[in-house]
Order: structure tokens, then sequence, then C-alpha cells
């Protein structure tokens, strides 16, 4: 490897030194993707590449042999490389490890949140499964009608949570979309394989949060039965419309019948959601929230909470019992900044549980300045 075409950028190779060697390429900035190394490795009568990134999240075309590793295991070859007296590499045939590698991490390219047109509203719900799962799809061209191309990333996690879905309506075929969802939400996983919180790739490389994950890795097995639900009517959305500002005439034709707005200042934060997010936490705030019983007719349900820091939590009432007649039980959180002037989004969660289901909201709060008293 020379060092000043160590990213191998196009015609940086010596094609002497280059021709019938597996070619290791240290990239220290994004400018450079595998495939453009690929191409300058190809031209240079290179038969192979070992491509050395910050982060090896997804797939990628090669026009040779390729593999992409971290800095760490890149840093480690160059070692070798350095220090063997001839260097040598073998190509083999894949093959799946299971329990080598820490899991899941959030990819690098995944969506993130706060939303920018509803910030009350927290995106994304969920994580699943994405990267280095094919998925295929047609191509655009024309010409290739009766062909398929393979996609990573968001092009399989889609699928993976739609087809979770599906297993929960045939299950629970009376359930609405908000019920499900609500299902998919709390009953989700923040941990990963080694016990540990789940990361996010990239140049951070931080713990990942709900602006991140949502409420977590989903886990179907969970899902199924979630204990509880936020249900969400029609009616709900209508309103929630009506905060944002929409027209009547709008929502009309959207409902497909004559709405009214209702004067209420806190329907954006009480939307009957699987978790909250408070943008802009001036004053104490209380927000409402309802659950439905989906598991033992007669069940009591305790309160446990994280508070955002800087932010203090008081749920009423912190018991929900439920039985036959009631089913549905409603209960409120109030948020108070402790910390003035904190400015970043905090996180936390609320979670119910009766000893055997966990039904956890994630929570994302943003103080602006502190208020005396609760």
């Amino acid at each position: 490897m020379v060092d000043s075409a160590k990213d191998c950028q196009p015609g940086s190779l010596n094609a002497t030194l280059a021709a019938g060697k597996i070619i290791l390429c240290l990239s220290e900035s994004n400018t450079q993707d595998m495939f453009s190394a690929s191409i300058s490795v190809f031209e240079a009568g290179g038969v192979g590449l070992i491509f050395a990134q910050f982060h090896h999240d997804g797939i990628e075309l090669c026009k040779v042999p390729c593999v992409k590793v971290d800095y760490e295991v890149g840093t480690q070859i160059v070692s070798y490389i350095r220090k063997a007296r001839s260097p040598t590499a073998k190509l083999s045939f894949p093959k799946t490890v299971v329990g080598k590698r820490v899991s899941p991490r959030l990819a690098s390219f995944s969506s993130r949140g706060p939303s920018s047109i509803s910030p009350e509203v927290l995106k994304p719900d969920i994580a699943a499964p994405g990267v280095d799962i094919l998925a295929a799809y047609r191509p655009a061209s024309r010409d290739q009608d009766d062909s398929y191309e393979f996609l990573s990333g968001t092009s399989m996690a889609c699928p993976h949570v739609t087809g979770i879905v599906a297993l929960i309506k045939s299950l629970h075929p009376n359930w609405s979309p908000a019920a499900i969802r609500s299902a998919l939400v709390t009953s989700a996983s923040q941990t990963a394989t080694d016990g540990m919180k789940i990361f996010e790739e990239g140049s951070t490389r931080k713990e990942a949060d709900p602006f991140d994950i949502g409420g977590g890795h989903v886990n179907p097995g969970k899902a199924v039965n979630p204990g509880l639900v936020y249900d969400v009517v029609t009616e709900d959305y209508i309103q929630f419309l009506c905060s944002m500002g929409c027209s009547r005439s709008s929502i009309t034709s959207l409902a497909n019948s004559t709405i009214k707005c209702k004067l209420k200042s806190n329907t954006r934060l009480d939307l009957n959601l699987p978790s909250i997010t408070i943008p802009d936490l001036k004053t104490k705030v209380t927000v409402a929230r309802k659950v439905t019983n989906v598991g033992n007719v007669a069940s009591v349900y305790r309160a446990v909470v994280q508070a955002p820091f800087g932010t203090s939590m008081r749920v009423e009432p912190e018991t929900l019992s439920f039985n036959s007649t009631s089913k549905t039980l409603p209960f409120k959180v109030t948020f108070l900044s402790t910390l003035k002037f904190q400015g970043d989004y905090r996180f936390g969660s609320l979670a119910w549980t009766d000893g055997e289901h966990f039904v956890r909201s994630p929570i994302s709060v943003r103080a602006m300045e502190a208020y005396a008293g609760v």
C-alpha cells in the first residue's frame, strides 16, 4: 500500500505494484466509497479490495471481490502487512457467523427525529432489521422489466415490520392500526445482545435515543401480547389536525364528513400516542393519555418512571386497576422543568407493569426554563 494512495482515489495506484494483488484502502472521510475504490483497484490490475472505513453498515457493489472492515480491523491488517515478510490474503466462500458481533446497531444512514412538521409526535416509531438483509425490487429501467435487483436498509426494515403487523393482525383482527403501532412501540427492546444499550453508527457513535430508534428494536414475540395498548380514534386525529392549523375544509375533505374543531390548548400533546414528546417545556405541562387492557381481565398496573434529566415527572394515578367493566383507563403525566434554559432534548420513559408485561413509552422533553413549585 502506497501512503499517497491509501484511500485508493482514481488514478492513484501504481499498476506495477497493484497488479495481481489484494489492495488495502483506508478511507479517512466519506469522500471515497468502496465502489469507487474498487474501480481504482480494477483499473490498476488488482484482484481484490479490503476497504477500511469509520463505519461499515450497508451493502455496496464492487468491481472486484471486496470486503469492508472498520478502522480497528484495518489497523490490525496494516500492522500485519508491515511485520510479515510476505503478507498474504485468501478469498474463501462467505459464511454466516452468529453471535460474534454485538447487535443490533442503528445504521448511520437511518432516518432520525425529531419531526419537523409535527414535533409533538415522536419519530421514528420503531427500529427493525434492514442492513445487509437483501430485498428484491424491480429496477426503474424499462429494458429490465423481467429482472430484479437487490437493496438493503429501510427497503428491508419496512417489510420486516409489515410482516410483524400482519402477524399481530391475524391474532387480533379487531385491533386498529393505532393499537398495533402501540404494541410494537411499547414492547420494543432498548438493549443489544450483550445486555448493553443499543448504539447508533456514525461519526458520534453514541447510545441510541428515541430520535434514533423510537421505542426501540422491534420484538414480535412481545408485540403480540403487549398487555396494554394506546388506541386512537378518527376524532382524535381530526382534533390533532385542527390544532396544527389545518383548514376545516381540508380536514372535511380528508375525513369525508363535516367536522368541528374544538378549542383545546393541549390537543397536540394529548394525541393518545404510545410516546410523549414535549418540544418546548416553558412551564408546567400536563399530558393526558389512556390505555386499554388487552391482557388478563382483572389486572393491576403500576407506573415506573424514568424522568428526563432536568425534568420531574408525576403520574396520576400511579396505579391502574382493570376489570370486566373498566377496560380503558385514563391517566395524566405532569412535567416540570428543574433546570433553567436547558435547551437540548432529554430522554426518559414511562412504563406500566403488572409483573408480567412491561408497557414502556419513550419520552423526549426539551425544557426551556425553570418552573417553581409542583
